[in-house]
């Protein structure tokens, strides 16, 4: 068993490794006079950037920049929606729903004990003589 968990172990390791490790090609940065523009080539977006205290500060282009509010109000009003529904959805039953309920469940129950009172009855008098 040992064997076989160091031989996963070395063969998986590496996939991990490589799974950490971020993608180097995906952003591509552009010098355009004292500022950058990076682009990301899986999504196509492009961020401003400009260099301060020796880090690199990116910022979203002005129209990235309102669709990405309009798409965060859109779901904000969404997810309020949502709240509210549910919580229209959640209110507490009346006492006379209660008790209605109650009186099912006691209905209910009295009718399957009687079942099993009759069952047991029958048992009771099909029970076989013991011979021994």
């Amino acid at each position: 068993m040992k064997p076989i968990a160091i031989t996963l172990a070395a063969v998986f390791l590496p996939l991990a490794a490589q799974a950490a490790e971020p993608d180097s090609s995906r952003f591509q940065l552009e010098r355009s006079g004292d500022h950058f523009v990076r682009l990301d080539r899986q999504t196509g977006a492009m961020s401003l950037c400009e260099e301060k205290d020796g880090s690199l500060v990116c910022r979203m282009a002005a129209d990235e920049r309102a669709a990405y509010e309009g798409e965060l109000d859109r779901l904000s009003e969404r997810v309020t929606a949502l709240e509210n529904k549910s919580i229209v959805n959640k209110a507490l039953p009346s006492d006379a729903e209660i008790d209605r309920s109650i009186n099912m469940m006691e209905r209910w129950m009295r009718s399957f004990m009687g079942i099993v009172k009759e069952f047991q009855d029958e048992e009771g008098s099909n029970a076989l003589p013991q011979k021994t």
